[in-house]
Order: C-alpha cells, then sequence, then structure tokens
C-alpha cells in the first residue's frame, strides 16, 4: 500500500530496502553541511576576535548562540518535518545559513555578528539535524542504529572538510571571502538534500508535540535531559579551543584547524563501529561509556602542552567517542519511547544541550582569561564525568515510555 502523507511515509520504498540507504546518504549530506560550517567556527575564532577587538569569552558565544539556537529550536523543526515533510525544512535551513554568513561579513561589532552567525547558523543546524535523524529512522528497523550511526557520520565529515578548509582559505583570501564561499557552498549542498530525503514506510502519524513537561514525568526522559545538560558544558569546548590553543603552542593555522578536523574524522569511525554493535548490546550502554571515554580523553590534552603528538591522540579519543554520542542518541530515544513523533521527542530532549552550548564556551573562555587554558580543559573534563554519573540510571531495561497515543 503506498503511503503518500509527507508525515506517514513515502512511497516508492519498503523499510531496511536500498532506498532507505539513499535517504540516509541524503541527510548525511545534510549534517554535513550544517556541521561543517558551524564546528568550522574555531578556525575562524582568532579574526573574529581581532576583527571586532572581543575576549576569548565574548567570541566564544557567537558559536554558543549557534548550537544553544540550534538545540532549542529543535523541537520545533522536529515537529514540523513530522508533519510537512522534511523538504520545506531544509529549504528553510538553506536559507538561513545562506543569510547568517554573508551578514556576518558586513557587520561593523560582535554583537551584530552574534545575531547574525549565531541566528543563521542556529536556525540552519536545526533544519538540517533533528528533522533528519527522525526521516532515517522510519526508514529502518532491523539497521535502524546503523543506519542512524551512518546518517550522523556526516557531522564528523564535514568537521573533518570544513574546519581545515576554512583555515586554508583564510590564509589564501580573507576570513570574510571564506565565509561568503561557505554560504554559497552550503546553500547549494542544502538544496541537494532536500530533493533526496523522504519520509520512510514505518513513520507514524504525528501527533501533537509533547511539551517538555509531559516528557519530563518519564523517568528515562528525566535521566538523559539532566546528563545532556551536564555533558554539553564541556562538549563543545574542545571545538572551539583547541585550534586556538594549538596556534599558541607554536603551531601553524591549518595544522590548528586540523585538529578540529580530526576530531571529526575520529567520530565518523565512532558513529560507524558504535551504530553497528548497538543493537547486539544495547544502545543505552555504550551511550553511558561514551560520557566516560569523553571525559577522560581531556586529560590528554591537559598534559599534552606543546606536544602535537599528543594533541592528535588526545582529538582521536575525544573524537571517536562524542561520535558514539552523537550516533547513539537518536537509538537510545527510539529504544526507550517508540517512533511516533520521534522527531519532536529528539529535538525536546536536544533542548538540554542549549544551557551548556550558550554558557560553557563562555565560561571555558573566561576561565581561559582569568587562568589558563587548563582550567577550561577540567572543566569540560568535570562536566562529561557528570553526565556519565547521571546515566547510571538507565542500567535497567527500558521502561513502558513509548509515547502512542
Amino acid at each position: 500500500m503506498s503511503v503518500t502523507s509527507p508525515a506517514t511515509g513515502s512511497a516508492g520504498g519498503q523499510v531496511d530496502s536500498a532506498r532507505g540507504w539513499v535517504v540516509t546518504a541524503g541527510a548525511a549530506l545534510s549534517m554535513f553541511t550544517v556541521f561543517g560550517v558551524g564546528y568550522s567556527f574555531g578556525a575562524f575564532f582568532d579574526s573574529i576576535t581581532e576583527e571586532f577587538g572581543s575576549g576569548s569569552g565574548a567570541t566564544a558565544v557567537v558559536f554558543g548562540i549557534t548550537i544553544c539556537l540550534s538545540f532549542l529550536l529543535s523541537p520545533f523543526t522536529g515537529a514540523l518535518s513530522d508533519r510537512i515533510g522534511p523538504r520545506p525544512v531544509v529549504w528553510m535551513g538553506a536559507a538561513s545559513l545562506a543569510a547568517g554568513l554573508l551578514l556576518i561579513t558586513v557587520v561593523p561589532n560582535i554583537w551584530l555578528a552574534y545575531a547574525c552567525y549565531g541566528i543563521g547558523v542556529g536556525v540552519a543546524i536545526a533544519c538540517g539535524y533533528v528533522p533528519m535523524v527522525a526521516i532515517v529512522g522510519g526508514w529502518f528497523e532491523r539497521q535502524r542504529a546503523l543506519a542512524l550511526g551512518v546518517a550522523v557520520a556526516g557531522i564528523g565529515l564535514g568537521t573533518l572538510v570544513a574546519s581545515p578548509l576554512a583555515a586554508a582559505l583564510i590564509d589564501a583570501t580573507s576570513w570574510r571571502t571564506a565565509f561568503v564561499t561557505f554560504a554559497i557552498a552550503g546553500a547549494t549542498l542544502m538544496l541537494i538534500s532536500s530533493f533526496i530525503v523522504a519520509p520512510g514506510p514505518a513513520s507514524e502519524p504525528a501527533p501533537a508535540r509533547r511539551p517538555l513537561a509531559e516528557l519530563w514525568a518519564l523517568a528515562d526522559f528525566r535521566i538523559l535531559y539532566l546528563s545532556m545538560v551536564s555533558t554539553s558544558f564541556g562538549l563543545f569546548v574542545p571545538f572551539v579551543f583547541i585550534a586556538p590553543y594549538a596556534e599558541d603552542q607554536g603551531n601553524s593555522p591549518f595544522a590548528s584547524a586540523l585538529l578540529v578536523g580530526i576530531i571529526g574524522g575520529a567520530s565518523i569511525v565512532g558513529r560507524l563501529a558504535i551504530g553497528g554493535i548497538a543493537s547486539r548490546i544495547g544502545p543505552a550502554r555504550l551511550f553511558r561509556g561514551s560520557f566516560l571515554v569523553m571525559a577522560a580523553s581531556q586529560l590528554v590534552w591537559l598534559v599534552g602542552g606543546s606536544s602535537y603528538a599528543l594533541l592528535v591522540l588526545f582529538v582521536i579519543i575525544f573524537g571517536a567517542s562524542y561520535g558514539g554520542f552523537i550516533a547513539l542518541s537518536p537509538a537510545v530515544a527510539a529504544d526507550r519511547f517508540g517512533l511516533k513523533g520521534l522527531g519532536g521527542v529528539i529535538g525536546t530532549w536536544y533542548t538540554a544541550a542549549a544551557f551548556g552550548a550558550l554558557f560553557g564556551p563562555f565560561i571555558a573562555g573566561s576561565l581561559l582569561d582569568a587562568i589558563d587554558y587548563w582550567a577550561a580543559i577540567v572543566f569540560g573534563a568535570a562536566a562529561a564525568l557528570v553526565g556519565w554519573v547521571v546515566l547510571r540510571g538507565l542500567d535497567r531495561e527500558p521502561a513502558e515510555t513509548s509515547l502512542s497515543t
């Protein structure tokens, strides 16, 4: 039986079919684009700081607003995609990405940079991420965890490519020209993605969006939400500060930006490897373990000093565990809450990361300005460790928490 409603499925494909893998590739392209742009911010960090005469904490807020908005808006973009389909949502993201990147090249101060880049790129990530993982989930049953791992591998690939590419463009031209290039290329890639993705046959009719207060009544949701709040305070510290740290240690801008790229490359391995074995040992256990490894990895950064080899080791370990965390998030949500309205549920859960995304880089930058890098590193590690402790409540089997109506 064909299904034509954008919220209930797409004709021409079956669960776990080849068509599902094509949609997975389209979703990966969307995430490649939005996160490649967003996570390349570290390559622009010094240029923006110098251009606007802002301190490390103030410049980090540009990134913080971007990621914060991307998570705060995710419940709305996820639910909107559940109802009207992903294509118009991705179109909106493409327009927002181009506008934000173009506008930051002409603003005269850091305050307007907050509004232009923060809102523009933040909306784009919200449109290009949560709706995509929900769409992929609707195309698979037996291979869902693996497919989601492949889809979110686009995040790592985008980080791997975009950050060193940004550094090379800045060195060859200027930071403004680099942003214009990213605006044109990014919008084009998102438009291509929009014509590939479609709701899957396992998707269910979207219910009314569940508010945070209603989801909060579920014990598993509370645990997942609080762990995400804590971990997000430190999660983005390496993305913002590892490149300027490496430059301060005497490395070239390209080599420094490459460290962010390696985080992305290592995260691909983590996403694919962990996604592939999650169905055999359970996603929740692996999900929790990734938090502990993220915390422990930052000890390598703490003792790395001027050793580029140790910095590479740090970003490999951090990237692999971060990749596992991202790949397993939608699988854990589907396992605990079911597929119905999954886009809205994941989006509501991800609002937890908005707090840490907004304040974490600012706190780390302020610690850097007031003390030194070691204080920012310890802060990031401690945040992930607390998230791991909170997640110990997921040791038990999934409760009856499906959000069916």
